[in-house]
């Protein structure tokens, strides 16, 4: 569990990340993507952030076949280095920072578009980067009662959810109980297909909704029908273009326009009543602010 002071620095920061990179003053360059195998990947990302003086170089795969081997989704590594000495000052676990900024960026775009009130919130998917939404968005939203449906019993999360965090859990047998009355849903599986796993009809009007799994461009958790009538927030135009199934998806049936949507660095908030979907595709500039709010003042490699 991330310490709940150091998880505002990592969402507050996120923050001011995006607001930098809609307004110019700082850039996000493309990862590389290798493909090994059946979506298997290696990437690299790497991203300068001017306003703390600090870069990020990020080294991960991604292996869908490893939750069946009882082994992490994602595996790598992120340095952070000071770009006045050009010094290493900090090494982080890729996997750990990548669900921790994963999170956090949810929660930016829940606390910029949910209802204030939203006590309920429906998970799709139960692991690591579940668990790392839940504590997140609680931190922006009085949450105290989690609905959750994944392809495995979810158990462990429902005692990990209520036990760290107190929040009575509701499991179900499926997608859609799950999430037709939840005020925001979460997705977040590794799926490789281009099925969506929520129907456009299941959620309710004026929910939010953030889209954070799949596992290559073209996969896709929610049906992009839901696209046409909402409010949709992406980290960054050209990017959700490039790796979002769900945009891409939509654009190609001529549902919305690239001019439809918002970058998240440059809202202020959603509008009255909209239901609103937040589709994240992970961005080198995300683990740059990230690790900078994490490492404490004066504190060494």
């Amino acid at each position: 569990m991330t310490d709940p002071e150091a998880l505002a620095r990592v969402i507050d920061a996120l923050a001011e990340a995006f607001a930098d990179l809609s307004s110019g003053r700082t850039r996000s360059p493309s990862r590389t993507v290798v493909e090994h195998g059946p979506h298997r990947q290696l990437l690299t990302g790497t991203a300068v952030w001017e306003r703390r003086g600090v870069a990020t170089v990020k080294i991960t795969t991604i292996t869908p076949d490893n939750p069946d081997r009882g082994l992490p989704l994602i595996h790598g590594v992120v340095v952070l280095v000071d770009l006045e000495t050009g010094r290493v000052t900090a090494q982080f676990d890729g996997a750990d920072l990548t669900a921790v900024r994963t999170g956090a960026t949810a929660a930016l775009a829940t606390r910029l578009c949910a209802p204030e009130d939203a006590a309920e919130l429906a998970v799709i998917g139960a692991g690591v980067q579940s668990r790392a939404l839940v504590e997140a968005i609680s931190a922006v939203r009085p949450i105290t009662h989690v609905h959750v449906h994944s392809r495995t019993t979810p158990t462990a999360f429902a005692e990990w959810a209520t036990a760290t965090l107190g929040h009575e859990v509701s499991i179900h047998h499926n997608a859609k109980s799950a999430v037709e009355n939840a005020p925001i849903v979460c997705t977040a599986t590794s799926t490789d297909d281009q099925t969506p796993l929520i129907d456009a009809s299941w959620i309710a009007p004026g929910a939010h909704v953030n889209i954070i799994g799949g596992t290559h461009e073209d996969a896709i958790e929610v049906d992009p029908t839901l696209l046409a009538n909402a409010f949709v927030v992406v980290e960054q135009r050209e990017a959700a273009i490039a790796d979002a199934g769900e945009v891409r998806a939509a654009l190609a049936t001529h549902r919305i326009r690239a001019t439809d949507l918002h970058e998240l660095g440059a809202i202020t908030g959603r509008p009255p009543g909209a239901t609103s979907v937040f589709r994240s595709v992970g961005m080198p500039i995300e683990d740059t602010a990230a690790a900078a709010a994490l490492l404490s003042p004066g504190t060494g490699p």
